[in-house]
């Protein structure tokens, strides 16, 4: 066993950390034009676990953590989807420990999984949700233009949702065009010309 301020040992599991951008996920198989990894997966479960956690008034650190670390595992075990899932076996608790057992601070970062894992504490709950909500964002994207399939899997995932927060999320995402973003910041730019023009 590696000794725990080994900085070989945190220099060969950030290059691991690394290899997240180079996954892409599962449900490729069926939405063969999706291109998203684990990496940026991860990274927008934490924006909307940190803002999730702020309305639902739980510890935004311990949300922020998990939300970030929830599929550091699948760097070993490999992403799966329903279909996957279906027929193999993952080892994700042996995954977790094996990468984090001899990190400066692993022990906490192992219990924090265990709880995330658990779903029993308001902060797993919240990051679960942000985690499912991701989902539903992403299918909107890659779905709008397929709205029987993308109506289908709302539904599915929005039923997996437990605070009040998500759900009403679910809901706007359901009704809200994945350019709308773009549309109404070229019209408050537009407002805003217009302003300066009167000026």
């Amino acid at each position: 066993m590696q000794r725990k301020n080994n900085l070989k040992t945190i220099v060969n599991f950030l290059y691991e950390v690394g290899t997240a951008k180079n996954i892409v996920r599962s449900h490729h198989q069926t939405i063969n034009w999706s291109n998203d990894t684990i990496a940026a997966h991860s990274f927008r479960v934490a924006i909307i676990g940190l803002i999730l956690s702020n309305l639902e008034k739980v510890n935004e650190d311990k949300v922020l953590k998990m939300c970030l670390l929830h599929d550091l595992a699948e760097l070993r075990t490999g992403d799966a989807n329903f279909l996957n899932k279906y027929y193999r076996v993952e080892n994700e608790e042996k995954a977790i420990s094996d990468q984090w057992q001899d990190i400066v601070g692993g022990k906490k970062i192992i219990s924090l999984l265990k709880e995330y894992d658990e779903r029993k504490s308001r902060e797993a709950i919240v990051a679960k949700d942000a985690d499912i909500l991701e989902q539903i964002f992403l299918q909107k994207e890659y779905l709008s233009h397929r709205p029987y399939d993308f109506k289908k899997w709302h539904i599915y995932h929005e039923k997996k949702l437990k605070t009040k927060s998500a759900l009403k999320i679910a809901h706007l995402v359901f009704k809200t065009e994945s350019m709308d973003w773009v549309y109404d910041f070229g019209g408050l730019l537009k407002q805003n010309k217009h302003k300066k023009l009167r000026k």
